[in-house]
């Protein structure tokens, strides 16, 4: 170990820096995507290896930690003094250096991704190296591949935009960096304790309030964060105790929780990671994505919400008798507004998403003075910029390894292979390749962050679910090579249903971070959580068949609209089914009428081969509604003796 005085003192002006850098470039620009996405990780990379396994003792640090962040700096000071030079090598033989420094670069990020994330990515990584260079060779079938020579593999990776500092480098640095930093500021404003006041105040004062308040809260802090980790970790620390007190059992309250803030990444308008790289691979504007996004974000948290709900009637938990006003607190809170609208005005108005972020990080800053008691001096910015970019090392440096897997896929043509097998196996079945796509997420989601998971199932299934969901006529002229505006609505649909299955991997044992983190908060078993979790957050599979077979993404707005309010109910019917009780312990034959109705609700006409009568409302959800309120009514109407004594019977 090395003492170094001040370290941490050190480290954290060094985050700043990294901070103010990527800010200024993201404005103002200056340099070529290259070097930025280059410096982009030399500088998270260090300080990475700088903090990331930080002694006890704050001003000491590991010799090997030390040399790989000196070795992460020298990648980017190497490509600005050697980057021309290797355009004239490119197609002959490559330099000595280049081999080492490129591969140095490689080591370096999948170093740091197992430190932070384990072995399975690094792992993934290596394998995925194996079968381009040597591997594909001995393999028979539609997997053979011819291989490839190290240095060309090596060239491609590092100098070009297939590998390491690519398009999803170039998110990694522009939108995502410039969203978790104004999350930061937003979070060192006060705004994490002005969303859980506003929670308790609006939601705290019904059947089950504290389980609302969390839900609400994790939905609120989702729009800033988009981190399932985070929204556990900062409003999870405040709504588990108060679950707990309330009455709920602590696996419950902790996968309530867990269930909530996975929430977080599907809700506008940030989204986590994969809603930029979502916007980059299928070049659809962010705005649409997050426009769309907003019905079926609200469905999950309410089907969140529906268990609560049910959870608590049965256990006879009742809302808070609380004082608290909603006037007050958004007096005191109402300068956090101003950012928020300033963001998602400027991204409506057509500027760009990392500009947006830029000036709304500016706005939370002087919107701070609008009040006494949150008003950011330098210290808090100071903080904010540091917080940014520790918060940013482990996605910045995963999302580059993470661009080596897709290169990879590119260059060997595994992609398309895999579409072609997902057509094969299913059958030609949409129903079929969305449970495939499912059971592949499961896999992944196993030993993949969310971010990682979607990027490598999108670019392997993405195209087979697009051809599934189009029309044969459809198919057709985009086979003849016609452009159809209507095409760009089935991709982005095909994508959030990726998108979604994917965020499962924060809910699914054995590893789950953001139910292990709640579990922890709870101290309750960790397993046991998770399992817990991954029910409450059954809507993460509902919702997405609703984007495969009804119009929710693909509509004008009053189909969205009308598909949203029929699903709405038939979730609350799901919900009810699953846990067999409403106002009281439900009956064999009441189960089976709900589970009806949810099924009615859920589907389309064409789901039956129902021949649609009305024009605005389909026939299937007519039925499921008449049978949903038939159940409800005769539920509530049926007396405890009755039930008791049609039980018996």
């Amino acid at each position: 170990m090395i003492k170094i005085k001040y370290f941490k003192e050190i480290t954290f002006i060094y985050a700043i820096c990294i901070s103010l850098f990527h800010f200024g470039v993201n404005i103002w620009g200056g340099i070529s995507d290259l070097w930025f996405n280059s410096a982009h990780f030399a500088l998270l990379a260090s300080l990475g290896f700088l903090t990331y396994e930080a002694n006890k003792n704050e001003n000491e640090i590991s010799y090997f930690n030390l040399l790989f962040a000196v070795l992460s700096l020298s990648t980017f000071i190497y490509m600005m003094f050697f980057e021309e030079t290797l355009y004239s090598v490119a197609n002959s033989q490559m330099r000595t250096s280049d081999l080492i420094v490129a591969s140095m670069t490689i080591a370096l990020a999948v170093e740091l991704v197992r430190k932070s994330t384990g072995w399975i990515i690094p792992g993934l990584i290596v394998s995925c190296i194996a079968y381009l260079l040597f591997l594909g060779q001995h393999i028979d079938g539609i997997f053979a591949f011819a291989g490839m020579s190290l240095e060309r593999f090596l060239y491609r990776m590092f100098y070009t935009s297939e590998g390491l500092f690519g398009p999803i480098a170039t998110i990694s640095s522009t939108y995502v960096f410039m969203f978790i930093l104004f999350a930061a500021f937003l979070l060192k404003s006060g705004a994490g304790d002005f969303i859980v006041d506003v929670s308790s105040a609006v939601a705290g004062k019904y059947t089950g309030g504290t389980g609302h308040v969390a839900v609400f809260s994790s939905a609120l802090m989702g729009t800033i964060s988009g981190s399932a980790v985070a929204n556990t970790v900062s409003t999870g620390s405040i709504t588990i105790p108060m679950m707990k007190k309330a009455g709920f059992k602590g696996t419950f309250a902790a996968a309530v929780e867990a269930a909530a803030s996975t929430g977080g990444q599907i809700m506008p308008p940030i989204m986590g990671a994969g809603a930029f790289i979502m916007a980059q691979m299928t070049h659809i504007p962010f705005v649409t994505i997050i426009t769309v996004s907003i019905l079926p974000a609200i469905l999950y948290f309410a089907s969140i919400a529906f268990y609560i709900n049910i959870h608590a009637k049965e256990h006879k938990i009742k809302g808070e008798n609380s004082d608290v006003k909603i006037l007050p607190i958004l007096r005191e809170g109402f300068h956090f507004i101003i950012p928020l609208s300033t963001l998602v005005g400027l991204l409506i108005y057509g500027f760009t998403p990392t500009y947006s972020a830029g000036i709304a990080i500016v706005t939370i800053i002087f919107a701070s003075y609008l009040t006494k008691n949150k008003r950011m001096g330098i210290k808090e910015i100071l903080g904010a910029l540091a917080l940014g970019a520790q918060n940013m090392v482990v996605t910045g440096v995963l999302l580059i390894a993470v661009g080596v897997i897709v290169g990879i896929i590119n260059i060997s043509g595994i992609g398309i292979t895999f579409s072609q097998l997902i057509m094969e196996w299913s059958g030609n079945s949409l129903l079929i390749a969305i449970v495939l796509i499912a059971i592949a997420s499961l896999v992944l989601g196993m030993g993949l962050p969310v971010t990682a998971s979607y990027v490598v199932l999108s670019v392997l299934s993405a195209p087979a679910l697009v051809g599934l969901m189009l029309s044969p006529e459809m198919a057709a002229l985009v086979n003849a090579g016609i452009e159809i505006p209507e095409v760009a609505m089935y991709l982005l649909s095909a994508h959030l249903i990726i998108f979604w299955l994917s965020q499962d991997s924060n809910l699914t044992p054995p590893v789950c971070l953001a139910a292990f983190a709640a579990a922890a908060i709870a101290k309750t078993p960790p397993m046991q959580t998770g399992l817990v979790s991954w029910k409450v957050g059954k809507g993460m599979y509902i919702i997405p068949l609703l984007f495969a077979f009804t119009p929710l993404i693909t509509g004008t707005w009053f189909e969205r609209v009308e598909v949203f309010g029929f699903a709405l109910m038939g979730i609350m019917s799901f919900s009810i089914v699953m846990e067999g009780f409403w106002d009281q312990r439900m009956m064999i034959l009441e189960r089976v009428m709900f589970a009806l109705a949810a099924v009615l609700l859920l589907t389309p006409d064409s789901a039956f081969n129902i021949e649609s009568h009305f024009e605005i409302v389909q026939n299937t959800h007519i039925i499921g509604f008449v049978i949903f309120a038939t159940s409800m009514f005769l539920h509530k109407r049926l007396s405890k003796e009755k039930r008791e004594f049609a039980t018996t019977l």
